[in-house]
């Protein structure tokens, strides 16, 4: 049974930990925005974000966890942060067993059952957790008892969710990266990467996505981090979010993308010039220029595009 709340606790505390303080988690906002929509109206309101960073001790945490008195923690897992997350659920469930904790993220997304911290945990959301989330919370809270310990993310229409960006607050656009999705999913097949088992990449309604972006400039922000895999993917949707950014240029703006770099046709190069030195920043995907390596991991690229371009950025 989950424990009695005190009056004006979190039924529900969503937490992580992240790298640095100026890093905002995008996945926690997302399913805070959508409690209500997939797990019923007031679960929102019942619901706390609480971030921290793995350089605090997990006592210490732990400690700011269990002053909300909570009656589900949920946490979301990365490579980063995993060894001291593991620590963290292996004390809530030491001090607080009636506690029901949630995993979900991509480090406990695979490989579930030889996990320390998923046999910790009370549950653990693999892939998507946007919709499942909120209705295993609601099933926790108010039944029937969930049957499953592990369960499969459901992945829902991408205009099914509500976007999250709205949940950053003055102080995050004040202060942090504030990370922003164009898309989800990655179209390659890199035999390594956990990314490759993604069947393809899908993306936001542009318009819709644009008009979030403008409210977070009217808001303040300055630093967006797009976390898309492919940014370049769609060369249309590529042009006119660059060309977003341009006519709102600022001496403070800074935007990072990742992209393919056997992909940057005039369109787009006549795009970045404008930009002034600084404001743009591109994370480029290179495995291998070895044909015998791209091969053997299932990653095809264009070396002599790829170079050519790599010359021309720099």
């Amino acid at each position: 049974m989950i424990s009695r709340q005190v009056p004006d606790s979190p039924a529900i505390v969503l937490a992580t930990l992240n790298a640095k303080y100026i890093h905002a988690s995008l996945g926690l906002r997302y399913l805070l925005a959508n409690m209500d929509r997939h797990g019923g109206a007031g679960l929102r309101a019942r619901t706390q974000l609480r971030e921290f960073v793995i350089q605090q001790r997990p006592a210490q945490i732990v400690e700011s966890l269990l002053a909300l008195n909570p009656g589900v923690i949920g946490l979301g897992v990365y490579i980063w942060n995993v060894i001291e997350t593991t620590q963290v659920v292996r004390l809530l469930k030491t001090l607080r067993p009636d506690i029901k904790v949630v995993l979900g993220g991509p480090e406990v997304s695979h490989e579930t059952g030889e996990q320390e911290i998923c046999q910790l945990a009370d549950h653990v959301i693999t892939g998507w957790g946007d919709v499942s989330f909120p209705k295993l919370c609601r099933a926790l809270l108010d039944g029937p008892k969930p049957l499953m310990k592990i369960i499969k993310g459901e992945q829902p229409p991408l205009e099914e969710l509500a976007l999250p960006y709205n949940d950053y607050t003055a102080e995050d656009l004040a202060q942090r990266l504030l990370y922003v999705e164009a898309s989800r999913g990655c179209p390659f097949k890199c035999e390594f990467c956990l990314s490759s088992l993604d069947k393809t990449a899908w993306a936001f309604e542009l318009d819709r996505f644009m008009a979030e972006m403008d409210a977070l400039y009217l808001r303040g922000a300055r630093n967006f981090k797009f976390v898309d895999r492919t940014f370049n993917l769609k060369v249309d949707f590529s042009v006119r979010i660059l060309q977003f950014f341009l006519d709102r240029m600022a001496p403070d703006l800074f935007v990072h993308f990742e992209v393919v770099p056997d992909s940057l046709p005039d369109r787009l190069k006549s795009l970045i010039v404008p930009f002034p030195a600084g404001s743009l920043q591109f994370e480029v995907g290179i495995q291998s220029f070895n044909p015998e390596v791209q091969q053997r991991i299932s990653r095809r690229q264009d070396n002599d595009k790829t170079a050519d371009n790599l010359r021309w950025l720099v």
